[in-house]
Order: structure tokens, then sequence, then C-alpha cells
């Protein structure tokens, strides 16, 4: 595993890694929604840390076509291994619990299905157009898969104008093949966005890097240029937490103070949002604030 150090052991976790227990009444009803309709999310798929915060406030990100990924990244406590077939009334159930939560903004993600012809990109755009006729009032979120880089699959969802367009690096270039599955490369990732972007200049997107798997500042400050130089708009920084004994191992917890200086020196490099924090993930609150707040003063230009 590349980069990976064969010595790194479990290090116990700091004070300022503090993950509270679900609880709430909003909690309690989107898990009854949800469980009602035979819904994924990856909330609890992926182990969010955030899971009571997003959910006490009325928030949740959705997984389509399953909870069983066809990659194996080294990261993900998603289960990997041969998916079923796809629910083809799933855009239209998942559209309904956004329209029936009411959610101001909604985030729908997907394990990769490179089972499939277009790695799912038709069900994923029949998703958002669903959603944003059953509730137009929404922002939608998507956080695609890189569908093997097929820029047909990408231009579906393009054409199916979700406001932003999420795709995750993960991590720097000399850890990915080490952290994420062989077929999901890290200039494939940029690939993503510069087509995107090159598509429809006036689309949003994000990403997402995880620290504290033995990256170094430098290959951070790469990274960060690697992204803006892809049209990137908006970055999250967030701590790796180790899903489980069988998964890689945390090189070291970052400090709450190393967040930030990493902060300022993503804004420099002009993304026009930075979240950086512990325990900040890829569908974070704060992050999609901003871009909500974007996508209202500017008349869901990037829809346009």
């Amino acid at each position: 595993m590349t980069g990976i150090s064969p010595e790194m052991t479990r290090t116990r976790i700091p004070d300022w890694i503090r993950i509270r227990p679900p609880s709430g009444e909003n909690y309690v009803h989107i898990k009854e929604t949800l469980r009602g309709m035979n819904l994924h999310t990856v909330c609890e798929e992926a182990h969010c840390p955030n899971v009571a915060e997003c959910w006490g406030g009325g928030t949740a990100t959705f997984m389509l076509m399953g909870d069983t990924c066809t990659r194996g990244c080294r990261f993900c406590a998603v289960t990997s291994g041969k998916p079923g077939a796809l629910d083809p009334l799933e855009p239209q159930k998942i559209s309904r619990a956004i329209a029936e939560l009411r959610l101001k903004y909604a985030v729908i993600t997907s394990v990769d299905r490179d089972d499939l012809p277009d790695g799912g990109a038709h069900h994923f755009a029949a998703t958002i157009r669903t959603a944003k006729s059953l509730h137009p009032e929404g922002r939608i979120e998507v956080l695609i898969p890189d569908f093997q880089g097929d820029e047909a699959a990408i231009q579906k969802i393009i054409d199916a104008k979700p406001d932003v367009i999420a795709h995750n690096v993960e991590t720097v270039r000399r850890l990915t093949p080490g952290v994420r599955d062989r077929r999901a490369t890290y200039d494939q990732t940029l690939n993503v966005h510069r087509f995107v972007k090159r598509q429809n200049p006036k689309q949003y997107t994000k990403s997402s890097i995880m620290l504290g798997l033995g990256e170094t500042d430098e290959e951070l400050e790469e990274c960060f240029a690697d992204l803006r130089s892809a049209g990137v708009d908006v970055l999250t920084l967030g701590q790796y937490l180790r899903p489980s004994s069988w998964h890689l191992p945390v090189h070291e917890y970052v400090p709450p103070a190393r967040f930030d200086t990493l902060k300022g020196r993503a804004d420099k490099h002009g993304f026009l949002y930075v979240a950086a924090g512990p325990l900040v993930r890829s569908s974070y609150k704060a992050a999609e604030f901003f871009v909500e707040g974007l996508l209202r003063k500017h008349g869901q230009a990037a829809t346009v």
C-alpha cells in the first residue's frame, strides 16, 4: 500500500474529536421516514460522525443504488461486493422522502456500480430530475463516483442540472494508490472536475480531502493547486477516522489549529469556500449553507 507505513498503530482518539450519540425528534423522524421507504443513507452506511448534528437539524445524505459497492477503498465503511439489481422506483422514493421531509438542501450520493454499463448515471440523473420536480424549492447536491472516466455518463449528471456536483479526491497523489481502490485514480478525479467545468463553467463543484493518512503540507499544497486548476469551487478538509480494524489505521489526529492553518493556505488558492475541521465531511452543513447562499444570490446561475 503506497505511502502507508506498516508501523502505524492505533492512537487514542483525542478530546477534540467528540461524537455525540444520535438523538432528538428530527433524528427519529428522519430515521423512521427512511426506514419506512427502505432507503439507505451514507450517514449510516459510512458511519458519519455528524449524523446526530445533521439529522437533528433536518438534513440527510441519500445513497443510491443499494448499500454494496463494487470497489474496495481502504478507508470506507460501505460494504464491498456484488450489488443487486437497481430498484426502478428508487428515484421516486428518494425524491418523495426529500419532499416529505421538506429539505432545503439535500445531498444525493451513491455506491460505485462498475457492473452497470453507465455506472448508474441514468439512474442518478432520474433521481435528480424527480427530486427537483417534486420539491422545486429545495437545492440538490450530488456526490458522484468517477464513472470510470466515462464522459457520456458524467454528461448525464450535468444535463440533469443539480445545483452542485461534488466528487472527492480523498487524499494526495502519493497516497492515492494505497487509500483508494485501484480504479479510482488521482488524475481521473481531476479529469471529472475538468470535464464538468468545461461543459458548464457556471456549475458549482466541490471536493473533499481526508487528513491524517500521512500526507505532508507540501503534498496538500499540490492537491489544493490541482483541484483549483480543475475548477473546483468548494473544498472540505476533515479528519480520517478508521471505521474498523480492517481499514487503514490513522497516521495522526490533526489538531484544530492545523486545520485552521490549512484552511488559510487553501483559501489563498482561490476557492469560493473552504470548510476545515476534525469532523468536517464532504456533505457538511457549513459548506452547504454557503453554496445555498450563492445559489440564492445568483438565481440558480449554476444550472442555466
